[in-house]
């Protein structure tokens, strides 16, 4: 493969080492070495030197699985994605873009991610996120979310309507919960019981069996946090007792912890 046509150009710290490397071992293996001599001279890992050695070039390392190690442009990716399906091709005015949105990276990273969706014969598109990642996402503070997981966030949300529904439902429960909003939790759940979100039914039903309780946890300054710390720490010196926490020499134990 040309160097020039490949996702990791002349240039690239790891693309241009990658490349040093490999023509080493063959160079190594052509006057006659053995891959554990190989591995000695050049410091390398065992399983380094085998999958160079086990290629004709290095390219085939880049489209192979390292070509899937985390990149500083991954999470600019959709939003690189979205710009490239409303028509927008201009690498360097992608670049421009991405760079006021908190991106580091590098021109050369968001022209060869281009060129690789230019002239791959299948779509090139970025990573989905893993379910996990997402969920962390939704639950977390908006604010708290770097400029590259609120763009990565934002074309979720827009790819499947159930997620921004939940997400919606998810930050308006919190901001009950921190501000203490209990009044607006009837109408909180009348909303939620509105959209096709099972999982938001059953914990709206759950609530609904002591709706008067959890209104007044959201409202009121008062909850029983010490009290379930204090069982926690009997629980724990029982434990530590192995069986012989009897209820005198507990009582003992935590009259005098």
């Amino acid at each position: 493969m040309d160097p020039s046509t490949s996702p990791w150009p002349r240039g690239h710290r790891f693309a241009d080492r990658t490349r040093s490397r490999h023509a080493a071992v063959h160079d190594l293996r052509k006057a006659g070495h053995s891959l554990r001599s190989i591995q000695l001279q050049l410091g390398m890992t065992w399983r380094a030197v085998k999958q160079l050695a086990d290629v004709t070039t290095p390219e085939e390392l880049f489209n192979g699985q390292w070509q899937n190690q985390p990149s500083v442009l991954d999470d600019y990716k959709p939003y690189l994605d979205d710009r490239w399906n409303e028509g927008c091709t201009n690498a360097w005015q992608l670049w421009e873009e991405i760079v006021p949105l908190g991106y580091k990276g590098s021109y050369q990273r968001v022209l060869a991610y281009l060129r690789e969706k230019r002239t791959s014969p299948r779509p090139v598109t970025a990573r989905p996120p893993s379910p996990r990642t997402v969920a962390g996402w939704i639950l977390r503070h908006p604010d708290t979310l770097s400029e590259g997981e609120q763009l990565q966030l934002k074309a979720v949300r827009a790819r499947c309507p159930e997620l921004d529904v939940l997400t919606r439902h998810v930050r308006s429960f919190a901001t009950m919960l921190t501000e203490r909003q209990g009044e607006r939790l009837p109408g909180w759940l009348d909303a939620v019981r509105q959209d096709d979100l099972p999982s938001l039914h059953t914990l709206a039903a759950g609530i609904d069996q002591d709706r008067d309780a959890v209104i007044a946890g959201f409202t009121l300054p008062w909850n029983s946090g010490v009290v379930e710390g204090h069982v926690n720490r009997i629980k724990m010196l029982k434990r530590q007792m192995f069986g012989r926490a009897g209820f005198r020499l507990l009582r003992k134990r935590v009259l005098l912890a």
